[in-house]
This record gives C-alpha cells, sequence and structure tokens, in this order.
C-alpha cells in the first residue's frame, strides 16, 4: 500500500481497470450455479425489454400531438387513446427496469461476497512477514472500500452503463429514421463530447480520489491502533499527542475531500453545458423544420421528449463513470492484496502429514528474516516422541524462531525440519498445525465469551468436551463462579482476564485440539511465581505422555526436560540434562547461578522490612 502523503500520482491505467473488470466478470457468470445465469439472461430481456418500451414512449407522444390537430382524430378519440398508451408505456418500462433490478440484484450480492470472500481468505494465507508489517486499521479500510467500490462497479455497469448505452443506439437510429441524419449526427456528437470531457475531467479526479483514501485509511489506522493501545496512551497522558497524530491524517483527508468535490462541481457544470449545447442545437434543428413544413409540431415535440429522455440517463452515466472509477481505485487496493503472493505456499499435490507417534528433528537449519541479518546457524536439535525439550537462551537468541519455524510461518534457509520423518514443507500446512498445539507467551483471545475461546481448539465441539478441557487446565471453577458463567465476556484481547486466566484458557483450548505435538513458547515468563507454578503444574500435566517442546527464559521451568538445548546467538552452545548441564559448569551453569542470585535477591528485598530497605537506600545514595 502506498503510504499517505505519497499518493500515487498517475490516473488508472486502462489494463488496469481491466484486470479489476476481468477479476469481476467471472463472478456475473458464475459455475455450476444454474439459477443465477438464469437471472442473469432474464435481467438481459428485460433490460432489453425496458430499453425498446422506453424509446416508445416518446412516438406515442408524438401521435398523441399529432392527433390533436386533426379533427377526424378528434372525433374517435385517437388522442386519448394514444396518451393512454403513453402512459403505459412509461409505467412498462419503469416496471420492467425495477424488475430486472430486482431479478439481477442476488447475482450482484453474491459476486460482492464472493470476491469479498476470497479477500478475506487470502489475507489469512498470506504470510506472518506480512501481517506483522501491516496496520489492521489501514487493512480493514482497504477491504471495506473495496467491497464497497465492488458492488459500485457491478451495479452501476449493470444497471447504468450498459442500459443507457444500448438507449443511447436506439434513440440515434429511431431519431434517423423518423426525421433526418442531421438529428442523430448532432446528438451523437453532444454525446461523445459529453463522454470524452468525462473521461478526461474524472482521469483526474481519480488522482484525488486515491490521495483521500490514502489519507482516510492512515486516520483509521492510527485511530485504531491508539485504541487497541489504550492503556499504554493512558500511562504515559499521551492524549493529546495521539489526538494530534489523528488530526494531521484527517486533516490532509481534509483538503484532499475538498479538492475532490470542487472537481466534481467542475465536472458537473461541464457535462450540463454540453448536455444543454446540444438539446438547443437540435431543437433549433426541429423548430426550423416545423417553419418549413417538413416537420410536424409532433416531430418537434417528440425530439424535446427523446432528448429529456435521454438527459436524465446520460447524466446519470456521467454519475456512474465516475462511481465506478471511484470504486475501481478502490478496488486497486484491495486487488493489489489479492495479488500479492503466498510467501509459505504449499507445494502442487502436497499430501497431509501422515500420522505418526510425534517425532520432532531439526537438521542443520539456518534461517534468516532479512538476507543480511542471519538469526539460526546450523541448528539441529531431537524431540523424540513422548519426550519433552526445552530451549533455553538470552533473548534473541533464536528460541522463538523455532516456533515459527515449526508452525511453518516460515521456511528455512537451509537444512529440513521433520515430523516422523516427513519434511515439513512436504505436506500441507493444514495438517501440519493441525498436529501441533502451543500455548503462547502473550495468549490473545477473542472479544468473545470464554466458551467462544475454549471452544475455538476445536470448534463444533460439545460443551461437556470443552468444560473437561477447562477442568483440566483447571479454570473451570473460576469460570462457573462468574455472574455469567462460560458466556462471559473476555473483552479486546481478553483484557478482562488476568494473565494466569488467559494463559488457562490458551491451555484450555490447547487440550481441546488434542495434537500431539505441544509447544510451550515462554508461556509463563510474564506471571507471578505463584501463579506460573500452578500453571507448570497444568503444563505437565496435559503434556503427559505427549511430544512436548519448550522455549523458556526461566531455567526453573525446565529442570525436569529430558534435554535442555542452550542457544547462543542462533547457535547451539550446549545440550543435555539439567544435572549434565550444571556439571559442566559452563554457559548454563552460569545462566542458572544468576538467576538464582536474582531470584534470593528479590526475595530478600521482599522479606526485608521497609526501615532497613530505606536505611540501604540511604546508605547507596551517601
Amino acid at each position: 500500500m502506498n503510504p499517505p502523503g505519497n499518493a500515487v500520482k498517475t490516473p488508472i491505467k486502462p489494463t488496469d481497470a481491466w484486470k479489476v473488470i476481468r477479476i469481476v466478470l467471472p463472478h456475473l457468470w458464475p459455475r455450476n450455479a444454474p439459477e443465477l445465469r438464469l437471472r442473469v439472461l432474464v435481467g438481459a430481456v428485460l433490460l432489453v425489454a425496458a430499453k425498446v418500451t422506453n424509446v416508445g414512449v416518446p412516438v406515442f407522444y408524438k401521435h398523441a400531438v399529432d392527433s390533436l390537430s386533426n379533427p377526424l382524430a378528434q372525433a374517435v378519440a385517437v388522442p386519448i387513446l394514444l396518451l393512454v398508451a403513453y402512459g403505459l408505456a412509461r409505467v412498462t418500462a419503469q416496471a420492467f427496469g425495477e424488475l430486472r433490478d430486482a431479478i439481477f440484484a442476488k447475482v450482484a450480492q453474491r459476486a460482492v461476497r464472493n470476491l469479498a470472500l476470497r479477500t478475506f481468505d487470502h489475507l489469512h494465507r498470506l504470510s506472518l512477514r506480512f501481517h506483522l508489517e501491516r496496520q489492521t486499521g489501514g487493512l480493514s479500510r482497504v477491504i471495506e472500500r473495496g467491497t464497497q467500490g465492488m458492488s459500485f462497479v457491478i451495479s452501476f455497469m449493470t444497471f447504468n452503463i450498459i442500459p443507457t448505452v444500448l438507449e443511447i443506439a436506439m434513440v440515434a437510429g429511431v431519431m434517423w429514421f423518423l426525421f433526418d441524419w442531421r438529428f442523430s449526427l448532432v446528438t451523437m456528437a453532444a454525446i461523445l463530447g459529453y463522454v470524452v470531457f468525462t473521461v478526461q475531467l474524472s482521469a483526474w479526479r481519480s488522482m484525488l480520489v486515491r490521495r483521500m483514501n490514502d489519507s482516510d485509511t492512515d486516520a483509521n489506522a492510527k485511530a485504531i491502533d491508539s485504541l487497541l493501545n489504550y492503556e499504554t496512551v493512558k500511562y504515559f497522558g499521551n492524549e493529546q499527542h495521539e489526538a494530534a497524530r489523528f488530526d494531521v491524517a484527517r486533516q490532509r483527508y481534509e483538503r484532499a475531500a475538498v479538492r475532490s468535490r470542487i472537481s466534481l462541481s467542475v465536472l458537473n457544470v461541464g457535462q450540463g453545458a454540453i448536455i444543454s449545447l446540444g438539446l438547443v442545437v437540435v431543437m433549433a434543428m426541429a423548430g426550423q423544420g416545423v417553419i418549413d413544413k417538413t416537420m410536424t409540431l409532433g416531430d418537434f415535440v417528440a425530439v424535446n421528449a427523446f432528448l429529456i429522455q435521454l438527459y436524465q440517463p446520460l447524466n446519470m452515466l456521467g454519475f456512474a463513470f465516475r462511481e465506478i472509477r471511484d470504486g475501481l481505485v478502490n478496488m486497486e487496493k484491495m486487488f493489489d492484496l489479492l495479488q500479492m503472493p503466498e510467501e509459505v505456499a504449499d507445494k502442487p499435490g502436497a499430501p497431509p502429514l501422515a500420522a505418526g507417534p510425534g517425532a520432532v528433528t531439526f537438521e542443520h537449519v539456518n534461517f534468516r528474516y532479512e538476507a543480511d541479518r542471519q538469526i539460526l546457524h546450523d541448528v539441529s536439535l531431537a524431540v523424540p516422541p513422548g519426550h519433552t525439550v526445552a530451549i533455553v537462551g538470552p533473548s534473541g537468541a533464536g528460541k522463538s524462531t523455532i516456533s515459527r519455524i515449526l508452525y511453518r510461518f516460515y521456511d528455512v534457509a537451509g537444512g529440513r525440519v521433520r515430523i516422523d520423518g516427513q519434511d515439513i514443507r512436504d505436506v500441507t500446512q493444514k495438517s501440519l498445525r493441525a498436529a501441533i498445539g502451543i500455548v503462547p507467551q502473550d495468549t490473545v483471545l477473542f472479544n468473545d465469551t470464554v466458551y467462544y475461546n475454549i471452544a475455538y481448539g476445536r470448534p463444533g465441539t460439545t460443551r461437556d468436551e470443552v468444560e473437561e478441557a477447562a477442568r483440566l487446565a483447571r479454570i473451570h471453577d473460576f469460570i462457573v463462579s462468574l455472574p455469567k458463567g462460560y458466556e462471559t465476556m473476555v473483552g479486546e484481547r481478553g483484557l478482562k482476564l488476568s494473565g494466569g486466566e488467559k494463559q488457562r484458557v490458551a491451555i484450555a483450548r490447547t487440550i481441546l485440539k488434542n495434537p500431539r505435538i505441544l509447544l510451550f513458547d515462554e508461556a509463563t515468563s510474564a506471571l507471578d511465581t505463584r501463579t506460573e507454578q500452578e500453571i507448570l503444574a497444568s503444563l505437565r500435566e496435559v503434556s503427559r505422555g505427549r511430544t512436548t517442546l519448550v522455549i523458556a527464559h526461566r531455567l526453573s521451568t525446565v529442570i525436569d526436560s529430558d534435554e535442555i538445548v542452550v542457544l547462543m546467538a542462533g547457535r547451539v552452545a550446549e545440550r543435555g540434562s539439567h544435572a549434565a548441564l550444571l556439571a559442566r559448569n559452563g554457559v548454563y551453569a552460569d545462566m542458572w547461578r544468576r538467576q538464582q542470585e536474582a531470584a534470593a535477591e528479590a526475595a530478600r528485598k521482599v522479606e526485608e522490612p521497609p526501615s532497613l530497605r530505606a536505611e540501604g537506600h540511604l546508605a547507596a545514595a551517601q
């Protein structure tokens, strides 16, 4: 996406417009949907019927006017019959048009729905790298405007552009047949001038609409980001700072919107002038024909009726063209998302991960997020079925990268990762992720009920299974003590629950998923000691008999692991059991001593009387 303030300065190219239209058109003639195709055919028939009837209205009007000057016709009430026919033709044309719109509405809305679903699904298939770099508010705005743009393009193309073009062709032919080729020529010249003027000025307006959209996207992204971080804003008293950032983006939007509205006024005035000029010329020709006795008064009225009748759809054509161009600009951003390739994709015909005991092996794995920044260097480790292996090390050592690679959020640059002997790049991502359950450090919950968030581990499960998972995670009693029980809303990102409660919900939904491999990524690092011990007890119970990979910073949480792998700067520095690593007196033993000393110091300060702590501070100050 183009950053605000750096909007594309060129209008949308015809090739880009056709690219967007080519994506939309198949949805208007969908495969394996006979009902929708029938609706398209019936709508086309009604479209032609409406326009044929509409073009016949001025002809009835002409004969009615001519009959008023004929005494014999007056005597047999011909004018009355012609006026009734005129009225019926108008009503019939409108009825055909409304019926066409009603029948085709399902086709248009289904196309919008399918394209929106396709975009939504594609976003979920894009890489973690894309989602780490994107702004949620800006992205949601792009999708919102894109779906609205699709609705405009489909509706105006089928209900305005095509019918109006058909009516213009019919009117030109009828005027040539009834009157003179010059009437058709002047009419078509006025229409051509109208179209050229509209296209040229709308191209300029597209650039203004882009600027307006970019500013709107930026403002929305800032607003969403600020509201999601409400507590941080309050912690630092930065309400005015956030308001100022938001206002800067809205100022850019205001300037772009004003320019866009001025350009629209210029466009409307120019279109009106061109149509009025054409109307004056044609009416002058018809008036001269009446004077020269080559045309009747009914002909004069019919010419006026034809042009007035054309003026409204033509004016709507200008509006429709503007809306379509704006819609194409809005869709352009969304279809850019659709064209974005998947960084991590399944191989063609990739099979699902075969059933197995859950052995995990990393074989000489190298990985980098950026070309010039390698994170993992020749990392090898193995987790036998039913065993627990812990990965420890300082911040930035590459521990969490291991979990992202195992989930195949990224592909390795070298080496390979196997589960039960199968390279994870050769199987489907869906089956791979179904085999792994994770309890992350930062558990983010959906803004829904506790029940929904636990059941998310296996959608469609029974309530008994959800409650049993909650019991195993030792959170059932807490949930039922709440006034609304399992129907309690957890709030945005689960902020109504404490850290320990959120972790237990995460454990419960992982239990419900019932994976053969468990991954605990710093699952207790943000918790207090007592809560940590309770959560660890739950984790040990859950992982019993399962292949478990534990990523941890606190060494006290992994001392019972079958093997501990120490990462330093992306390399395996040491490996072995807790006792063996302490006996080696290397990197792990040094980390252990430091953490034990820090824990003892923290405990001493908690137990120390306030007066002694104050004396210590004074002594330090002196």
